[in-house]
């Protein structure tokens, strides 16, 4: 694609709406914008401007049709706002035309805009040129395309964070003492006849621990990173008639798994995304585990047990009116390893000795008893209840590149114990330092760009 074209597309999602924008960028944004507009006033920075949308160059359809009005180039009423540059998204000239959102007007639009001289922009294209234009770096063009999938309040603040360069600032002191490792090193082999002394290894270790350490903390926060931006799966599990489908109704605070007093009632797998302390959760509401020789039953439990595997997160119920049964022990043992959660329901059933000798969470589907403390349980095995440092790990690429650095320095240490050259022990740092430079965009490739921007929406 050319960077020095003027791009247009829609920048506002498909469909009818109360108002579409259509947004240009690049040097003929202006230009192309003033043969498409009937203003009602000069184009000023950063101000709004009433102004027709004109039908400046017909179509067939629209040449072919009859003329009854006396302005029939007028297409719709806009505000237009002209933002110059390096003041302006994508750091260049750039307009945009806020009409009525019904998709003739703002096709048409794109029309009018590309006969004068646009071209229609690639996905994520007017991203991309905030970034080329140095505007801001990957890390924050990521965080817009977060900021735009984000299910939850909490994902948008997060998004924000990242995109005000949260994780960037976390990464510029760690890349600046390696530079600086790099520069001594380099010095001392440059001007070793100059009397520059050469850095000994006992000076040398204690500043890759400087880095490495900040580096692993970094590592160690995709853990909680990754469940903020994609979320997790909780699946309810255990025998039948024990509550699951009333607590998972409970916790998606509305009736959508069907729920009678006969046991068997779930035969397939019932999902819903919830938002618990932020975080999206996808719990799956599963069949009754136990053994069964009804042929549409037995399947329902063979998905119950794939479910059971496939979850970040089990939510083991039991009936506290009833006492354990094989499937409830067999349940729990396969739940050994596992990130779980026990509750027992039926609550308002049981009597108060076994109340008062239960010291697991009880939960009551019916009367709400223990649903808050469920639901902060959860929170907690996600991991959202901790303090995190702001710039945390969000992303798969991110969190590859850490550990792509980190085992450059393990490198650069084992070397450094063995007495390797100064110069093989530079070429571990260096190693260790491209990676965080991909991290923010500094040294990175096209293809990994296009793959990146590819994955925004058109107009954004």
């Amino acid at each position: 694609m050319n960077h020095d074209d003027t791009i247009v597309a829609v920048a506002t999602p498909p469909g009818r709406g109360g108002l579409g924008v259509v947004r240009l960028s690049g040097a003929e944004a202006k230009a192309i914008a003033l043969k498409m507009l009937r203003l009602a006033g000069d184009l000023v920075p950063r101000h709004a401007t009433m102004a027709e949308l004109i039908d400046a160059s017909p179509s067939r359809e629209a040449a072919a049709a009859p003329t009854t009005f006396a302005e029939s180039s007028r297409l719709d009423e806009a505000i237009v706002t002209y933002f110059q540059g390096p003041h302006s998204y994508t750091a260049e000239d750039a307009i945009e035309i806020s009409c009525h959102g019904s998709p003739v007007v703002l096709r048409r639009a794109i029309e009018i805009a590309v006969s004068h001289g646009a071209r229609l922009a690639e996905p994520g294209e007017f991203t991309m040129r905030a970034f080329l234009n140095g505007r801001i770096d990957l890390t924050q063009a990521e965080a817009v395309r977060d900021l735009i999938e984000a299910q939850t309040l909490f994902q948008a603040k997060v998004a924000v964070q990242q995109l005000e360069g949260a994780l960037a600032n976390r990464l510029r002191p760690i890349k600046q003492a390696l530079v600086e490792l790099i520069a001594l090193l380099e010095a001392g082999i440059d001007f070793a006849e100059d009397d520059v002394p050469v850095a000994a290894g006992r000076e040398i270790l204690p500043r890759i621990a400087a880095v490495r350490e900040p580096l692993q903390q970094l590592a160690r926060s995709f853990a909680y990173g990754k469940v903020v931006h994609e979320g997790l799966t909780l699946a309810i599990v255990g025998r039948p008639n024990v509550g699951k489908s009333s607590l998972f109704n409970r916790l998606v605070e509305r009736d959508r798994a069907i729920v009678t007093a006969a046991p068997g009632t779930t035969r397939d797998l019932v999902s819903e995304t919830v938002a618990l302390g932020g975080v999206p959760v996808r719990l799956v509401d599963t069949a009754g585990i136990r053994k069964s020789n009804d042929e549409a039953e037995s399947i329902g439990i063979r998905k119950s047990m794939e479910a059971l595997v496939e979850a970040d997160v089990v939510l083991l119920v039991h009936d506290m009116a009833q006492p354990l049964t094989e499937e409830d022990t067999m349940l729990a043992d396969r739940l050994q390893d596992r990130a779980a959660i026990s509750v027992w329901n039926k609550a308002d059933l049981a009597d108060e000795a076994t109340r008062a000798t239960t010291l697991q969470l009880m939960t009551s589907a019916i009367t709400g008893e223990g649903i808050s403390e469920l639901r902060q349980r959860i929170v907690e095995m996600a991991g959202a209840g901790a303090a995190q440092e702001p710039g945390f790990l969000t992303n798969t690429r991110h969190q590859a590149l850490v550990n792509d650095s980190l085992a450059a320095l393990d490198r650069a240490e084992a070397a450094l114990r063995q007495e390797v050259p100064h110069e093989m022990l530079l070429l571990d740092l260096y190693t260790a330092l491209r990676p965080l430079d991909e991290m923010t965009g500094a040294t990175t490739a096209d293809d990994i760009l296009n793959l990146i921007f590819s994955r925004f929406c058109i107009g954004k």
